[in-house]
């Protein structure tokens, strides 16, 4: 490469034009930026390189911190676009070396044509070039190169990260809400940090998932949006103060975090794609919230969701659409009407399999709406609240209400600690204004009195919910307190106009099989019984943490109790 280059006038003469040469300074990662080491041995290399040979240096972007992978990247694009003008400002762009350029070696050809077209070459100062074609070969030989070693690091800086998870270390990031990143120790020169859990915010993600299972007061269980209303009108903000959305409490109510398995490389970095499980790494993290809850809200979410139940089955007038199924063929049983010879209307569920193809496809039978509606409901009032099976099936509850409450007594006790910690700090702060040690015009002053006061507001908030809902769990649960609910919730399962409580019922019977006229079979989820049961009576603080033993329970099976 000359120090000139020659061009010609309006009348042919030549004219000699000095070259005019943009630098280009890459780092892969903040941490090196940071160091302030290799962008200004770069800065000084390249400059020497120009000033050896007469190159005027009209530009520079520094890009600090950004991988060479793609081309997403502001200072990199911010050069591309100067260097598309008409003319453009500078016809050279100067490179420590290629790699500082691209990584990708389909990408950097790319570019480096596109530059071309519009009179503008790259050149790296450490792998000059010429431009015939034995050059070029070695220089897409060299990118090439340059696209592999990128690979190859990122593929063991990867697996150094998934075994640091493994080993209960965070790996950056912001840490999820109602968890807060803490330093544990140092390993060599790095200092190795966990997660624990934020007294304020994980009060926060244990009331979405109470209002996911029992709503509000107990008032039944609520939907992504009717949380995310509710949090919102009662000022209820996130980590950020922002408002909450359905994304945002989708996230805490399906990310196994909150029960003490965060999960790390789940999806891909560059298409957001999902990973097989088996390339998760799982880091142990304090739990939130105890598995059995965990699992009753995932199973609340896959029954809401419209692949999994049409939005008829759930908001629909028909008491069983979606939960029965014919014991013959599994297909579900739809509703028919036919009308009589006196003009009289009949409802019947039948076989959709039977409807659909005849006989030879499911020797499926019809039974009248009004009577399996009767039988089903009969069943569970006569099975489920016979006072002697409630009082069984509360027994494993009562075995961890001591638990639970000690557990929620230590939660209050944090948060009055962080609480009183804020008001000390706060103390501490109007005391150096008082005594002038502390500026009062400073401007970073308000903003940590509004930050202390919004955390001491908060933690006392939050600690007097919790402590009330402690008081909430109420008296011990006697055989009379059971015959009492047994009495209510029998009320419950029938409104007034002699219809059926379909939210009731479906919350006890997730599934209703009819083998024949005169059988059917009921199953339900056992933990959701519990559940429901616990939070009809007014007790829901109890059942929390309690492992459900039985997959299913059975009506017609004793041993379920």
């Amino acid at each position: 490469m000359t120090s000139a280059a020659l061009r010609r006038d309006e009348d042919g003469a030549p004219v000699v034009a000095t070259a005019r040469a943009a630098l280009y300074l890459r780092v892969s990662t903040g941490r090196q930026a940071d160091s302030d080491l290799s962008i200004p041995d770069q800065r000084r290399q390249i400059e020497g390189y120009c000033l050896s040979r007469g190159w005027e240096v009209t530009a520079e972007f520094v890009e600090p911190g950004n991988t060479a992978t793609d081309d997403r990247r502001p200072a990199f694009q911010a050069m591309i676009d100067a260097a598309m003008q008409k003319p453009s400002p500078f016809n050279i762009i100067l490179v420590h070396s290629f790699s500082r350029f691209f990584r990708d070696q389909f990408q950097f050809e790319f570019y480096v044509r596109k530059l071309a077209k519009n009179g503008v070459k790259l050149i790296s100062i450490t792998q000059d070039l010429g431009d015939d074609p034995m050059s070029v070969m070695m220089r897409q030989i060299m990118t090439l190169f340059d696209e592999y070693q990128s690979k190859e690091n990122g593929k063991h800086t990867l697996r150094a990260m998934k075994e640091n998870a493994r080993q209960g270390f965070w790996n950056g990031a912001r840490a999820p809400i109602g968890y807060r990143v803490v330093a544990a120790g140092e390993r060599g020169a790095k200092i190795k940090k966990k997660l624990e859990i934020d007294p304020i915010q994980a009060e926060t993600v244990r009331r979405i998932y109470r209002m996911a299972l029992n709503g509000v007061d107990n008032k039944g269980p609520m939907g992504l949006k009717s949380i995310a209303t509710w949090l919102n009108e009662n000022n209820i903000r996130t980590r950020d103060g922002g408002r909450w959305g359905l994304g945002a409490v989708h996230q805490v109510l399906t990310r196994t975090t909150y029960i003490g398995q965060h999960r790390f490389n789940t999806r891909d970095h560059k298409t957001k794609t999902p990973k097989p499980e088996s390339e998760h790494a799982v880091m142990e993290v304090p739990a939130i919230v105890s598995e059995a809850e965990f699992e009753a809200v995932q199973r609340s979410l896959k029954a809401r969701s419209p692949k999994m139940m049409p939005p008829m089955a759930v908001g629909g007038p028909t008491l069983l659409t979606g939960i029965c199924f014919c014991a013959c063929c599994g297909g579900a049983m739809t509703l028919r009407t036919g009308t009589s010879s006196v003009g009289r209307e009949y409802r019947y569920y039948t076989c959709s399999t039977k409807a659909r193809q005849g006989a030879t496809g499911c020797p499926g039978i019809t039974v009248p709406m009004d009577r399996l509606n009767e039988a089903v409901v009969d069943h569970l009032e006569a099975r489920l609240l016979d006072p002697a099976r409630l009082e069984a099936l509360m027994d494993q509850i009562l075995e961890r209400r001591d638990e639970w409450v000690n557990q929620r007594r230590e939660h209050v006790a944090d948060l009055e600690r962080r609480a009183t910690e804020a008001e000390a700090k706060l103390k501490r702060l109007y005391d150096a204004i008082e005594n002038g040690v502390i500026d009062v015009n400073d401007p970073s002053l308000k903003d940590r009195i509004t930050e202390l006061t919004a955390t001491r507001d908060q933690a006392k908030g939050d600690s007097e919910r919790a402590l009330a809902h402690i008081v909430k769990i109420g008296p011990a649960i006697t055989p009379e307190t059971l015959r009492a609910f047994a009495a209510a919730l029998r009320k419950k399962l029938r409104n007034g106009d002699g219809t059926f409580a379909r939210d009731q019922i479906r919350a006890v019977a997730q599934r209703v099989e009819v083998v024949s006229r005169k059988e059917v079979r009921i199953r339900g989820l056992r933990s959701e019984l519990l559940r429901t049961l616990t939070a009809a009576s007014g007790v829901e603080a109890a059942v929390l943490g309690v492992r459900a033993f039985e997959p299913k329970w059975r009506t017609r099976h004793d041993s379920n109790v």
